[in-house]
């Protein structure tokens, strides 16, 4: 919940997505797949792919630029950078450093947070935090993935789903009687096991034996992850909402977590939202897990589907699994 004092405001918002296009008639000619099964089941209808040369840093420097440009702030000004991604550039040094050190924001703190699809809305509900009590001014909040480098391209379940994107935000103290409302956060360590990568960290280090097992790529549960997506959004959602003395009626937009169409219509009917006050870009660019909720949210203000006064509300589940929400009076 916000303090009693001054809140956080979204002052910029931005996005990047790589130029290749993988559409559903592409993915019929590698996996025992159709592009009418695809769109029936998630409502995607093609997603972006990184080249070969792109690492998530190379993604998330323009959706930063764009989102410091759009708020007027300079990369000088930043005191944190929060970055958001399961497909970091490194172990280590972590990317939030490698994207500092290229935007030249020499006077920012940075970190990384590995939550999932929830790590936008982790990283502004953090931000809110910091600049809510005065200790930092401007904060950039990224989201960032090129999750087709974790992905299976011969599980026809899987490789139908991701995309990569970046997606970034500046926050700062709101100007009046707006910004972040109410935050969410929450996680469950006992279902990890249904959405993970197993190979790769100290668990199961790379050998020739975990790449044969393909133990380097996303494994998901989807009936288990669509079940618990669903209740813990709807969770984190009404959550936001109580807390701030909201219903889903008083919404303008939401803004969930572009996993599955079938997902989001479901939440908003809970949530008591009308379809046409969700946002959706999904059909574009499938699921970029931590860039998704930023992504769409640049193109919603770009598209005036967000206007000053409006009450958004975001809401994402993850990886972990984690979810989370936030609630904003936009300004």
């Amino acid at each position: 919940m916000a303090g009693k004092g001054r809140r956080a405001a979204f002052l910029g918002v931005g996005r990047y997505a790589p130029e290749k296009v993988l559409t559903n008639f592409d993915l019929e000619k590698m996996v025992d797949t159709t592009d009418e099964w695809i769109i029936e089941r998630t409502g995607i209808r093609e997603r972006r792919i990184a080249s070969d040369d792109q690492a998530a840093s190379d993604l998330a420097v323009p959706a930063a630029l764009n989102a410091l440009e759009a708020a007027g702030v300079s990369p000088e000004e930043l005191d944190l950078i929060l970055l958001g991604t399961v497909t970091p550039d490194y172990f280590f040094p972590s990317t939030a450093c490698v994207v500092q050190n290229k935007i030249g924001a020499r006077n920012a703190a940075a970190l990384d947070t590995s939550v999932g699809c929830s790590a936008f809305i982790y990283g502004c509900n953090i931000a809110s935090q910091f600049i809510e009590t005065g200790r930092y001014e401007h904060i950039l909040v990224i989201g960032v993935e090129t999750l087709s480098k974790l992905t299976d391209y011969t599980d026809r379940n899987t490789c139908v789903l991701f995309g990569d994107g970046a997606g970034a935000a500046v926050l700062g103290p709101a100007r009046g009687d707006g910004g972040i409302l109410a935050t969410h956060m929450k996680a469950d360590g006992s279902l990890g096991y249904l959405l993970e990568m197993p190979g790769g960290g100290s668990r199961q280090p790379p050998t020739h034996e975990s790449l044969d097992a393909k133990l380097h790529y996303i494994k998901m549960a989807g009936r288990e992850v669509f079940k618990n997506a669903v209740r813990s959004m709807v969770e984190a959602g009404q959550y936001v909402l109580d807390e701030a003395g909201y219903t889903g009626e008083d919404v303008d937009l939401l803004i969930p977590h572009q996993a599955n169409w079938r997902i989001m219509s479901v939440v908003a009917d809970k949530l008591k939202i009308p379809h046409e006050k969700v946002f959706v870009n999904l059909d574009k660019y499938g699921n970029t897990s931590a860039a998704s909720i930023p992504i769409a949210l640049s193109e919603a203000v770009e598209q005036g589907r967000v206007k000053a006064g409006d009450l958004v509300l975001n809401v994402a589940f993850g990886a972990g699994f984690t979810w989370a929400a936030n609630l904003v009076r936009w300004e």
